[in-house]
């Protein structure tokens, strides 16, 4: 993928708003940087991660009970860290900070929990162009994709959902990019829309149905196509 910005996004959901605006910028350390409107009484939140972006979008009508998604916990680097530290949100959401010297994580790393390693490695390796950042694990610019083959199904359900539900490439051509991974054997999540002036975006699925955002974003990108 041509990659307009080199660090992978992370979004959930929560019905919770609070104590999570808590958690993450107190008990994690997270710069709040904006709040932007997403319609049907949704905001997202949006914090600061090493140049990715955690998404906390909040719903003020309780959201569906949707499965649990494959992404199951959520990495951190830190500088000045001698050893990992566990945290666990108020809704249930696993994030670990890591010391940066480990050198494995520079910015982020997302573990999935999957069903079939050799679906994975198709799908990161192929449909999605990454390279290898170790036995399964993959780099998308400087965060990493990791997953683990835990036996049973992992049904992501709806992308609306407590927890976490997708992730965001950032690229220069959202159509190119989206219709390319189809071809690569990727699962279609949501056609390419425009939203305003500000993205064109659209959804691709993994193998066990988790949600992927491929986004082109106008204030890295320049103007969108019309």
């Amino acid at each position: 993928m041509n990659l307009a910005k080199l660090h992978v996004d992370v979004g959930l959901y929560t019905n919770h708003l609070e104590p999570m605006l808590q958690f993450w910028q107190n008990e994690v350390g997270l710069p709040f940087e904006e709040m932007l409107p997403l319609g049907g009484g949704s905001r997202q939140h949006r914090h600061a991660m090493n140049g990715s972006v955690l998404k906390i979008n909040h719903s003020r009508e309780p959201l569906p009970a949707a499965g649990q998604s494959g992404y199951r916990e959520l990495f951190i680097a830190r500088d000045g860290l001698s050893e990992h530290r566990r945290l666990v949100d108020p809704d249930g959401n696993v994030v670990t900070l890591v010391p940066r010297s480990e050198g494995w994580c520079d910015g982020i790393a997302v573990r999935l929990a999957v069903r079939d390693a050799s679906k994975f490695h198709h799908f990161f390796g192929e449909a999605l162009g990454l390279e290898p950042a170790g036995s399964d694990s993959y780099r998308c610019g400087d965060s990493v994709l990791l997953f683990d083959e835990v036996p049973g199904p992992h049904p992501p359900g709806n992308i609306r959902g407590i927890g976490y539900r997708y992730l965001t490439i950032q690229v220069w051509d959202c159509d190119a990019e989206y219709q390319g991974i189809l071809a690569r054997g990727g699962a279609d999540g949501r056609a390419p829309v425009t939203l305003g002036t500000t993205a064109r975006f659209g959804f691709v699925r993994d193998p066990d149905g988790n949600w992927i955002e491929i986004s082109q974003r106008a204030s890295l990108t320049g103007p969108l196509p019309p």
